[in-house]
């Protein structure tokens, strides 16, 4: 192996490294945005905010390594596909750390109202489910495990039914007054973050698959993702 083949090696290891660790940050992103709404903490709010800009700058620090991996190493065949799908990956992490501020964002907006007990409980699944399928999307990229990448989309199936869920119970409650429709529709957009946080983690398998396959998401070939 040459030096300058081991130095390209250790720097795509470095970098998969930092991948998973900002996943590790925003998984736990996901646990104190939903336990800020569930206990209208606004101290858990606001730290979900001072983490998202670390989260931020630690994305583009990674994106310009990988640009520059690109530009000086020209790599090739399986090298290639793992920066591509690196790249789209800690976009898709971003996008998930993103919904969270939001869900922060509904935290204070609700604040001092307390969630009805059955939304309360939708959502505190709506967060485990969300959690469960960023990490499931996380280690697969870690293994380079295709096969439970694919569980991915099936998983999803969940989410969307509690999606449904929440929104029952939102319109059981009714909004009688300005104050209750307000609150009827922060917590309809958090219900809403809540399922794109899994459609991300979703498209994370997808991009571990194509890591493996070469299919790029959307093509024919990789239907059953």
């Amino acid at each position: 192996m040459t030096e300058t083949r081991k130095s390209y090696d250790e720097q795509l290891h470095e970098i998969n490294a930092d991948v998973i660790r900002l996943a590790a940050l925003v998984g736990q992103q996901i646990s104190r945005a939903t336990q800020s709404i569930l206990d209208g903490d606004l101290e858990l709010a606001n730290a979900v905010y001072a983490e998202h800009k670390r989260v931020k700058e630690e994305v583009f620090e990674v994106d310009q390594r990988c640009y520059q991996l690109f530009a000086l190493q020209q790599p090739l065949a399986i090298d290639l596909r793992t920066l591509l799908a690196v790249m789209r990956i800690i976009h898709e992490i971003q996008l998930t750390d993103n919904l969270m501020k939001n869900v922060a964002r509904a935290t204070r907006r609700l604040y001092p109202r307390e969630l009805p007990p059955r939304v309360r409980g939708i959502i505190e699944r709506m967060g485990n489910q969300a959690s469960m399928q960023h990490h499931v999307a996380v280690d697969a990229f870690a293994a380079n495990d295709a096969l439970a990448a694919s569980a991915l989309p099936d998983m999803d199936d969940t989410m969307d039914d509690l999606q449904k869920d929440l929104f029952r119970a939102i319109f059981a409650e009714g909004a009688p007054d300005e104050a209750s429709l307000q609150k009827a529709v922060q917590l309809t957009f958090v219900g809403r973050d809540y399922e794109r946080a899994a459609d991300h983690a979703v498209t994370i398998g997808k991009w571990v698959r194509f890591i493996s396959t070469g299919h790029l998401p959307g093509d024919p070939e990789d239907a059953s993702l």
